[in-house]
């Protein structure tokens, strides 16, 4: 089989990363500029100054990328980015690169769903992983449960109906004064905490097993700091972070494992910037164990944002028969499926 080379671009949120991916699993360079230090000033991203930012690196990241794979822009058989959802004034920085590159060099250019994604950076170091199988998708953005069917054909389960988990662990971290970014800070002080210390609730949506809720967590962990306050308590962050977070993973793993039952799962994988949370690995890798169910995740570096997982989605789109034209925007709330 020849190689196929794609040149694979990341803008949607906070990250401007570029990647060199060969036949869909083999990453040769991978480029991430995280602005984390720049966004912990406000306590979150600012999608301007985001923008910004992508305008500034992403030809040097780009550069990086291809002086890594010790190839040039001329060898890619495809420019891949992605197009949503996200954030419309960083995506639109790379689509614009990545158009402006297709058209120069005469390559065919291939839109990713940036969830897609992050679905496909499973295949980086799983060469046995291929669908169909289920796939928990829990980010800062998005919380999906999803039955990959083939390789760009998805049937979306469940998903959030208000906060994402990773949105949710950003608040909280917020509110017990952590800072930002949320998810790591509150893994950390989890660690030191009591997981059962306090009671939060676990939401259930009425009328769809699937769909996940974590604003009244989130509500919950509020009251429960307020309450303290009020009565002259002190509150002991570590079991708050601890709690707080046992209730996300406890939801995220009873749904998990009833997909796995529901659909006779023969392979379940997580993914996202949360799949990197060390509880929710282990609090799924045993739920599979249990039904005897291979389990899947990413390295902590591609459950981040990263171009690696968008030039493998891109690989599949590309020999699937999927290029876009030069009139390929960014579409912030794109669904998952849709083109």
């Amino acid at each position: 089989m020849s190689e196929v080379k794609i040149l694979g671009i990341e803008s949607s949120c906070d990250e401007t990363a570029a990647a060199v991916v060969v036949n869909g699993r083999d990453v040769r360079s991978n480029i991430i500029s995280t602005q984390i230090p720049l966004h912990t000033l406000y306590g979150g991203v600012v999608p301007e100054i985001a923008s910004r930012k992508h305008i500034e690196r992403i030809n040097q990241v780009i550069a990086e990328a291809l002086k890594e794979a010790n190839m040039t822009l001329d060898d890619m058989d495809a420019i891949a980015v992605t197009y949503g959802p996200g954030l419309v004034g960083p995506l639109l920085v790379g689509v614009a690169e990545a158009k402006a590159i297709a058209f120069a060099k005469n390559k065919p250019l291939v839109g990713v769903h940036h969830i897609e994604g992050h679905i496909s950076a499973n295949y980086i170091e799983n060469p046995d992983l291929k669908p169909p199988f289920l796939c928990l998708v829990v980010s800062g953005g998005h919380t999906h449960l999803v039955r990959v069917l083939d390789y760009g054909k998805y049937e979306i389960l469940g998903r959030t109906v208000d906060d994402a988990a990773g949105e949710a662990f950003d608040k909280v971290a917020r509110a017990i004064g952590l800072g930002y970014p949320g998810g790591p800070k509150v893994e950390k002080a989890a660690l030191e905490g009591d997981a059962n210390a306090i009671k939060f609730p676990r939401a259930k949506v009425n009328g769809s097993e699937y769909d996940f809720s974590f604003s009244g967590l989130k509500s919950a962990v509020l009251n429960y700091i307020n309450g303290a306050k009020m009565k002259g308590e002190d509150v002991n962050s570590a079991d708050l972070a601890a709690s707080f977070q046992k209730a996300v993973v406890d939801v995220l793993t009873d749904h998990a494992l009833h997909a796995i039952d529901e659909y006779g799962a023969t392979a379940f994988a997580i993914a996202g910037g949360v799949a990197s949370n060390s509880a929710l690995r282990e609090s799924v890798r045993k739920a599979c164990e249990k039904k005897g169910v291979p389990f899947y995740h990413p390295s902590p570096i591609l459950c981040t944002d990263n171009a690696a997982m968008i030039g493998a989605a891109g690989y599949y789109e590309y020999i699937a028969g999927t290029r876009s034209g030069w009139d390929l925007n960014a579409v912030p709330n794109l669904k998952l499926g849709e083109r």
